[in-house]
C-alpha cells in the first residue's frame, strides 16, 4: 500500500530518510576503512510519482534506477534531472531498446549476446557509447535473470567486442536469505568475481561499478565491496506495487 500522508509531509520524510540513509552509509564506509564518497547512492523510482523524485534529487541524490521503460518515458519530462545520471536497472527487452538508449546513461541489467547487440546497434545510431553492467544471477535462481556466475568472464570478454558498448562492472540481487550469513556469502562471491574480472586488464572493461544492495540490505553490501546501492523502499517508503 502506498502511505497516506500530504505532499509537504511525504517530502519531508524523504529528505530525513535521505539525510539518514548517507549517515549510515558514511558510517558503514568508515568502518570497513572505505571512503563515504566512493559509494553511489541511487534512488530507485518505481511507482513513484515525480514530485518525489524531484525530491531526492534536491537532497543531492545524483542517480535514478528506472526499471520500466514506458513508466520512465511517462515520467521523465517532469524529473528535475541536471546534473543527474539514469540508469536503467530492470529487466530490459531488445527491442524497447531503441526507446531509451539516448535517454540512460548505462544499462545494468545486461545478460544476453542479443541485448548486448541491440544495445551496439542503437547506441551506434545515437552516436554514443553506452556503459553497462552485467546482471550476474549469484544465487543462480530459476525465477531470475542474470548470467550465470560461471559464464560471466565470458560473456564480459564477449561484450569487450562491441565498439558502442563500455563494460563498467557488474549487478546483482542476491537471493532472499534467512541468515545474514548466507547473504554476506553471495556479496562476496560477487565482490571475488569482480576483482577477478578487474585483474585481467580486458580492453575495453572498466571494473567502476559494482551495484549490489537495496533498501534491505544495502549495509552488509558496503561490508562486502558495493559501491554503488538501489534504494527505493528506504527513500520513498511502501508503494503500491
Amino acid at each position: 500500500m502506498t502511505e497516506n500522508f500530504s505532499n509537504d509531509e511525504r517530502q519531508r520524510q524523504i529528505q530525513e530518510r535521505v539525510a539518514r540513509i548517507r549517515e549510515e552509509i558514511a558510517g558503514e564506509a568508515v568502518r570497513c576503512g572505505r571512503k563515504p564518497e566512493d559509494i553511489t547512492l541511487m534512488a530507485v523510482t518505481k511507482t513513484v510519482d515525480p514530485i518525489y523524485v524531484n525530491t531526492a534529487i534536491g537532497c543531492g541524490v545524483r542517480v535514478l534506477g528506472e526499471n520500466r521503460v514506458q513508466e520512465y518515458l511517462s515520467k521523465r519530462d517532469d524529473y528535475r534531472l541536471d546534473g543527474c545520471s539514469v540508469h536503467m536497472i530492470g529487466h530490459l527487452q531488445s527491442n524497447k531498446v531503441k526507446f531509451i538508449v539516448d535517454k540512460v546513461d548505462c544499462i545494468q541489467s545486461v545478460d544476453s549476446v542479443k541485448l548486448l547487440s541491440e544495445i551496439d546497434k542503437e547506441s551506434a545510431k545515437a552516436g554514443k557509447k553506452m556503459k553497462i553492467l552485467c546482471e550476474v544471477n549469484i544465487g543462480r535462481e530459476e525465477s531470475k535473470s542474470g548470467l550465470d556466475p560461471d559464464a560471466v568472464v565470458d560473456f564480459v570478454e564477449q561484450a569487450a567486442g562491441f565498439s558502442h558498448i563500455q563494460v563498467s562492472g557488474l549487478m546483482a540481487i542476491p537471493p532472499i536469505c534467512d541468515k545474514i550469513s548466507d547473504l554476506e556469502d553471495y556479496f562476496d562471491r560477487m565482490y571475488n568475481l569482480f576483482l577477478d574480472i578487474s585483474t585481467k586488464k580486458i580492453d575495453n572493461v572498466s571494473m567502476d561499478l559494482l551495484s549490489m544492495g537495496m533498501s534491505g540490505d544495502y549495509l552488509p553490501a558496503i561490508r562486502h565491496g558495493s559501491n554503488m546501492v538501489r534504494l527505493g523502499t528506504a527513500i520513498f517508503g511502501r508503494r503500491n506495487y
